[in-house]
């Protein structure tokens, strides 16, 4: 009961209790009645008084515990005309005023940090306690190709490629992701303090770009030194046949046959030679010698009828069947027709190579996005040399160099195009061109 109610019951009790005595006062004793009637007055005002100094402070003091409660902290309590409650209201009136301070901060601090992760070209996605998604910035969206329908999930369950590998990363630790060899990720899975208990969230940083740079920048280099080493191999080799021709020249009679046999073997060998290393160094210039593409809105279906003939002559040697499916309507796109044909004729040779004999591949067009998928039945592509398919002078075959990939990521890079070469479940490998819209 409250203390209100309280006093009430008790004014009650004692206006009764004194209307009673004033009944049942003799009426010929009238200095008692008038005493009586005095001290009844005094004990109302008393009571008036103390309900003012006590009663209403602590009902102000009440009010004040039921506004902490519903949390509203923009009101504030009135003075009340007791000094050692008003003190209280005072105290009370400055804490209410710097929690709203705080409250006003916190948002918009709260605001402030949603603004950055939400225009962070970093993805950010936030777990609870389960592992399970509550929040993910656009960019964590757009890497993990997830909407809205991902949040309530675990990230292996996604279906994002990326997802999944994030999901293998330990608690405080980052490691970098590189997917189809083409897009590289680091990852980093964290926790912050809330309340008391610690949140684990995701740092997604792309390095695809930065990396590409690094690489190309990288190759370069190497490849303007090895050109500088080929040079001076070809300088003496030239030189060596100068001199053999002049030789050739001067011979004497009695040692022409031996002399020419063995100068002929020499010329030879140095000819040979000197192609080879022609042929090397021309492979590797050519990869940082891409011309810059002269983009034309074209029609897909017709650059692979272009090159078609000279594919099937490629598949025919080793009876591996060439299919197209080309869709029905046009897959417009702007490309540069002859680099794109050397990207096909690229990667149908890397298809027929993995194949080796009796095989198919298929050639796929779709019209929105505008994709090229080419699908062979080879022997595959395992996970890790997938991750490394694209990097510079990576190879699995004998006597490779390493650049026909490097060639091809160039190419569909300075187009704009997303693509991936990777084995699915099903067996068949894909590389998959998608060409950006228009």
């Amino acid at each position: 009961m409250r203390l209100r109610t309280l006093f009430l019951i008790l004014v009650s009790l004692l206006i009764a209790v004194w209307v009673l005595l004033i009944v049942q006062t003799p009426q010929h004793s009238g200095a008692i009645f008038y005493l009586t009637e005095a001290l009844t007055l005094a004990c109302i005002v008393f009571l008036f008084y103390f309900y003012r100094k006590v009663v209403k402070p602590m009902k102000s003091i009440s009010d004040g515990m039921e506004l902490l409660h519903e949390q509203d902290f923009s009101s504030q309590l009135s003075p009340v005309g007791q000094r050692e409650a008003d003190r209280i209201v005072a105290i009370f009136n400055r804490m209410m005023k710097q929690m709203k301070n705080e409250r006003l901060r916190l948002r918009e601090q709260n605001h402030f940090l949603d603004l950055l992760i939400n225009a962070s070209p970093m993805g950010v996605i936030i777990l609870d306690f389960d592992g399970k998604i509550t929040t993910m910035n656009p960019s964590a969206k757009k890497f993990l190709a997830a909407g809205d329908e991902a949040i309530g999930k675990q990230l292996q369950t996604v279906g994002s490629r990326l997802a999944e590998e994030i999901a293998k990363i330990d608690d405080e630790k980052s490691q970098t992701i590189r997917l189809n060899g083409t897009e590289v990720y680091n990852c980093s899975r964290l926790s912050f303090r809330d309340r008391g208990f610690a949140h684990p969230f995701v740092l997604i940083e792309p390095m695809t770009e930065e990396l590409h740079r690094a690489e190309k920048s990288a190759y370069e280099k190497v490849i303007r030194m090895i050109a500088h080493e080929v040079n001076n191999t070809m300088g003496g080799i030239t030189s060596t046949l100068d001199s053999a021709s002049e030789a050739l020249r001067t011979m004497t009679p009695e040692t022409m046959q031996s002399d020419a046999e063995e100068l002929c073997k020499v010329m030879e060998v140095c000819e040979e030679r000197g192609y080879s290393m022609s042929r090397f160094i021309t492979r590797f210039a050519d990869v940082v010698k891409i011309p810059k593409p002269i983009l034309k809105e074209s029609d897909l279906n017709d650059c692979i009828e272009r090159c078609k003939l000279f594919m099937e002559n490629m598949c025919r040697e080793h009876d591996i069947t060439l299919k197209m499916a080309l869709s029905a309507e046009p897959v417009p796109a702007n490309i540069d027709a002859t680099l794109l044909e050397q990207v096909l004729v690229n990667v149908i040779k890397n298809s027929v190579e993995s194949i080796e004999q009796n095989g198919e591949i298929s050639i796929t067009t779709l019209p929105s996005p505008s994709q090229i998928i080419i699908t062979d039945n080879g022997r595959g592509i395992d996970k890790e040399v997938e991750r490394n398919l694209f990097s510079p002078f990576f190879t699995t075959k004998v006597g490779g160099q390493g650049i026909g990939l490097i060639f091809t990521r160039e190419i569909l890079s300075s187009h704009g195009c997303h693509f991936t070469l990777q084995t699915d479940n099903d067996g068949l490998t894909r590389f998959t061109i998608t060409f950006p819209g228009r």
